[in-house]
């Protein structure tokens, strides 16, 4: 479907889309630089968005009797034949009456176009780097690698595109979407610093389970494309983010040896949450352990938390695995976390995602033996005591 013949056009272009005909040639005729096209679902007007606008919209439909439409920027980074359909759907949801004239989309269509917007955007996207310190020094231990979707016709998080990407079997296309953009960044990166001295980045890279099942992450391929980017696979921790039940851990486990054999650091996520439990990480056995930030947030007053993480703390001494706190945000919770014996921290009090890689904030202008004082004469006597009975057991 073509919704115009091709003519010169510059700058923002919109779409909106109504049922009455009426109200769409009246606006059309309103604005010069418009033009409607008639269609069995509605009709479409298509404008540049300086003439097009919200309040010209909304003026002309208060004059006719406010009918129902929808208007929507046209995204210049689709082909032509997909923009204005695109647009149109857009529009047509944004009017609130799709599903009463039988337009309302199935789940999985809307996913799968959401998915398919979504990967032909691949030079908009961005990577952000959220930095993960020793908690006993500040010291940066490694940078997570946190995707940002930048979808302007059709704003989405990256949790929904994931779920969307489960949902309709794309999981693995996602993730090897996502890991190629990172490690294009991260490359860039690493050969800058090079050339001005500093030393090199460690990265955490996430992956689902279905992904390291997959032949495109099995350890010598996943070594062999992150070499070709200029990066060693000990400046690589994997992050396995669970979204699903894992029914057979074996083949996991045996891809997980696999990578820490060829260098790969090996982490569990959301330790505490979800289906990452004791025996799967007791199964995976993983360098790094990272307790979900629910657990994490709130827990200088909360004794049922803090016996969970004294617990992780005592489980992965035993397997060898050093701990990560997630979602760090008040100085009390820092302390006690560093009080508990959690090695590794993140969050927005140590620093927050950048699109360049930041030096997280210097431990000492957190006041720790201010905010442990606190701790102490609060609560932290509960977690004094309960250490006490661990030691002795």
């Amino acid at each position: 479907m073509r919704f115009f013949n091709p003519q010169p056009r510059s700058g923002e272009e919109r779409l909106l889309w109504s049922r009455d005909i009426r109200y769409a040639h009246r606006l059309a005729a309103l604005l010069p630089a418009c033009r409607t096209v008639e269609l069995d679902a509605g009709t479409v007007v298509l404008g540049p968005a300086a003439q097009l606008t919200d309040a010209r919209a909304a003026e002309i439909a208060a004059e006719v009797h406010s009918p129902a439409y929808g208007l929507v920027n046209l995204d210049p980074a689709l082909p032509e034949g997909e923009r204005y359909l695109a647009g149109m759907a857009a529009a047509v949801q944004q009017s609130g009456i799709a599903e009463r004239i039988g337009m309302a989309p199935n789940t999985q269509v809307v996913q799968t176009k959401t998915l398919d917007y979504f990967f032909n955007l691949r030079n908009v996207h961005q990577i952000a780097f959220q930095p993960i310190v020793e908690l006993a020094t500040g010291e940066l231990y490694e940078y997570e690698c946190l995707f940002r979707p930048n979808m302007p016709m059709l704003p989405q998080s990256i949790s929904a595109i994931v779920h969307a990407a489960i949902d309709t079997g794309r999981s693995v296309e996602l993730d090897a979407f996502i890991v190629r953009l990172i490690l294009e960044r991260a490359g860039a990166l690493e050969r800058a610093g090079r050339e001005g001295g500093r030393r090199p980045l460690r990265l955490a890279v996430n992956l689902t389970p279905a992904s390291l099942l997959d032949e495109r992450f099995e350890a010598k391929a996943l070594a062999t494309m992150i070499g070709d980017f200029g990066l060693s696979p000990r400046q690589i921790t994997v992050e396995c983010t669970e979204q699903q039940a894992v029914s057979d851990v074996g083949p996991l486990v045996r891809r997980v040896k696999a990578l820490r054999r060829v260098g790969f650091g090996f982490a569990i996520d959301d330790a505490g949450a979800g289906y990452a439990s004791f025996t799967l990480i007791a199964a995976l056995r993983p360098s790094i352990i990272k307790i979900d930030r629910e657990i994490a947030y709130g827990i200088a007053r909360d004794d049922a938390k803090q016996a969970l993480v004294e617990a992780f703390v005592s489980f992965g001494r035993r397997i060898g695995a050093r701990l990560v706190a997630e979602g760090i945000e008040k100085r009390a919770d820092l302390a006690m976390l560093t009080a508990l014996g959690v090695h590794l921290g993140q969050g927005f009090l140590i620093g927050r995602p950048t699109y360049e890689p930041a030096t997280p904030r210097p431990m000492e202008s957190l006041r720790l033996d201010a905010a442990r004082r606190r701790v102490r004469d609060g609560v932290g006597t509960v977690v004094t005591r309960r250490r006490r009975t661990v030691s002795a057991r």
